[in-house]
Formats: C-alpha cells, structure tokens, sequence
C-alpha cells in the first residue's frame, strides 16, 4: 500500500509544468548574518530550459546572504483548501552572475512571465537595450537544484 506522501509526491515532469505556470510567486531563503532565515517573496524566471532562475538589486540583503554563503531554499505553492495544495520545495546552491547573457535571458524570462497588470507583454518589445536598462543594478541568481520536495493535495480526490 502507498504512503499518503507517496499518493501526492509529483512526478519530474509534473514539477516542471508546475513550476513553468505563469503568475506563481517563489518564498526565497538564504541565512542571514545572525544565522537566522533570511525569507523573501520573488518572482521567477528561468535562465534556460532546466534552470530556475531570478534577478533581484546587486546589493540586496539576500545577494549579500548568498555571496557569504550560497545555500538556499525555495518554496512555490498555491491553493487555498486542503484538497487543493500543492507546491514545490527546491533546496538548492546559488550561482549569482551580473553577466550581460543572463541578464537578458533571466530578464526577458521574470518579464514575460509577470506582466504589469492591464497589459500584454510582447517579448518581441523586450529589446535586449530595454531590459538591460531595467537590469542595470540587478544580478542574476541561478539556482543549481539539489533536491526537490513537491506534493499535489488534489491527487487525494478530495480525501484526508
């Protein structure tokens, strides 16, 4: 017989999907310099197919944290019964880079992914000029996965 964790584990594939929905936000924690969580809320993007991704101001508490030490975990869930959660825990390392190809790519991506309200964003419009401009005091966090944690409330069919 399965384990209830088995019965709401997500299979890679339904991670990826999962993680690829647009609009989702993503709690980042890195350690602060008392020891203690150091938790944001972020929107992300992807700087490649596989590699999860953000960009946040060079000189953020959370840049600081990562620099000193790059561990970090991540949480993307959604739902708002019992029966509905669901969510991705990502314990990964931090690889942080201010390189002009990731910003773009990681710009393009965080923009595309969270338009201002009221409008469409076009990616065509995302010149690599604009979004460089907008990147000027950013830098890019790649997030290297160690381990995901993931659960779907909604593979229970509305059971406890």
């Amino acid at each position: 017989m399965a384990s209830r964790r088995d019965l709401i584990r997500m299979t890679g594939d339904e991670v990826r999907n999962y993680l690829a929905l647009p609009n989702q936000v993503m709690n980042v924690a890195s350690i602060g310099p008392t020891g203690r969580p150091h938790l944001v809320a972020m929107w992300y993007g992807f700087a490649d197919a596989d590699t999860l991704a953000f960009w946040t101001f060079n000189k953020s508490q959370k840049i600081v944290n990562l620099q000193r030490d790059p561990r970090l975990t991540c949480l993307v869930e959604s739902g708002d019964t019992y029966a509905e959660l669901r969510g991705v825990e990502i314990e990964g390392t931090a690889t942080i880079t201010e390189a002009q190809d990731d910003l773009i790519a990681v710009g393009r991506s965080v923009m595309a992914r969270y338009p201002a309200p009221g409008t469409v964003v076009n990616s065509d419009a995302l010149t690599d000029d604009v979004v460089l401009r907008l990147a000027s005091k950013r830098a890019v966090v790649k997030i290297d996965v160690e381990r995901f944690v993931s659960w779907d409330h909604r593979k229970l069919g509305g059971g406890y």
